[in-house]
């Protein structure tokens, strides 16, 4: 995967022969750069474990983890078995999402992060050329959130961090947030937007599994307005940040986003001008379609018109290989459905399966 060409010497072969100097050597071609999956999880063996020896984990029980539920109950060789036959090289994994625990004591939060981060950074060590990872973060608490972010890159190498899409109901174009976003940017980690627990759409309806399906995509959708109209992008130039599920709706509400902020035409006129009375507290320096091109997204749609779409809205250059493994809304044999996808061509595929995650994740 990350093998470097070698050189083959082949004067030893070629001792007979009358020669002035030695026979040229010849390079090796690398081989293939790896296909990564920028949107895996994992449930901690120490936290299953425990669960099957006395029914609980620092307080929690069998939900968190979501065992019984999609692969999560799957063991490491067993993980890595199925990426072999998925065609999947190196993932980013990330902890299940229910050990955000924001709503938590922060003492066991902080506990329960650092275990958890801790198998990944082993995870990583043991198997260098097929995970990555990012962890977890006691954000209801910023300050120890920034402590254990610069543990975890600095000190045990992961990439970076996945949060939530809000931390109890707290957007992150709150000012308490901002002291994150300067770390998260000084250190170069990579942070992650992932849905977890209940969404906005489930205090109006609860049934068909709408949170899910509609929610989890408003949700994304508010990260991105959040953190664009706030101006914190303004503020940290630098941040990297990843969008799951293909951003959720920001590609498609965007000219509502443009239109509400007064960029659209008839609006605008030399500057932003919204088209209601009153100042609603925009603070960006550019119309928010602009800002697409500073999050990147995974490819999680389950669809190809949908995927190209994303494509043609955002850049190629920001779409990378997300599949939501081991949860029930996995993104099934992903690598062989993008190569196959139609709408597609074969340098794009390549860019999300491979280019795109490598420049971005670095050595």
């Amino acid at each position: 995967m990350y093998n470097v060409a070698y050189e083959i010497d082949l004067w030893p072969l070629f001792g007979a022969i009358e020669v002035s100097r030695p026979p040229p050597i010849l390079t090796r071609e690398p081989y293939p750069m790896p296909v990564i999956d920028m949107h895996a999880h994992v449930t901690p063996e120490r936290y299953k474990t425990a669960i099957r020896s006395k029914g609980e984990w620092h307080g929690l029980d069998r939900v968190p983890g979501e065992l019984g539920r999609g692969g999560f109950d799957k063991s490491l060789p067993e993980r890595l078995e199925e990426m072999d036959s998925l065609g999947v090289d190196m993932q980013l994994v990330t902890p299940t999402i229910g050990f955000y625990q924001y709503d938590n004591e922060l003492s066991v939060t902080k506990l329960i992060a650092r275990e958890c981060n801790q198998e990944i950074a082993e995870m990583v060590e043991e198997h260098p050329t097929r995970f990555m990872g990012l962890a977890t973060l006691p954000m209801q608490d910023i300050p120890t959130a920034i402590v254990e972010l610069e543990r975890v890159v600095t000190e045990i190498g992961l990439k970076g961090a996945v949060i939530n899409d809000h931390v109890l109901g707290r957007t992150y174009d709150e000012p308490e947030f901002l002291p994150f976003f300067k770390a998260v940017e000084e250190l170069g980690a990579l942070l992650f937007f992932h849905q977890g627990g209940g969404t906005s759409v489930e205090q109006r309806i609860k049934r068909y599994k709408l949170g899910n399906a509609v929610g989890n995509l408003t949700e994304r959708a508010l990260v991105f307005a959040a953190l664009v109209f706030g101006g914190v992008l303004d503020r940290f130039p630098g941040l990297n940040l990843l969008l799951a599920h293909a951003g959720g709706y920001t590609p498609y509400g965007i000219p509502r986003m443009d239109k509400v902020a007064g960029a659209m035409p008839g609006d605008f006129d030399g500057q932003m001008r919204p088209p209601f009375p009153g100042d609603d507290g925009f603070s960006q320096s550019l119309v928010p379609s602009e800002y697409l091109g500073r999050f990147y997204y995974d490819c999680c749609t389950y669809s190809g018109p949908v995927l190209r779409f994303l494509i043609d809205t955002v850049g190629i250059d920001r779409v990378v290989l997300g599949t939501d493994y081991p949860a029930p809304m996995v993104l099934h044999d992903a690598v062989n459905w993008v190569r196959g996808l139609p709408e597609l061509t074969g340098d794009e595929q390549e860019a999300i399966l491979v280019d795109n995650p490598t420049r971005i994740l670095g050595p």
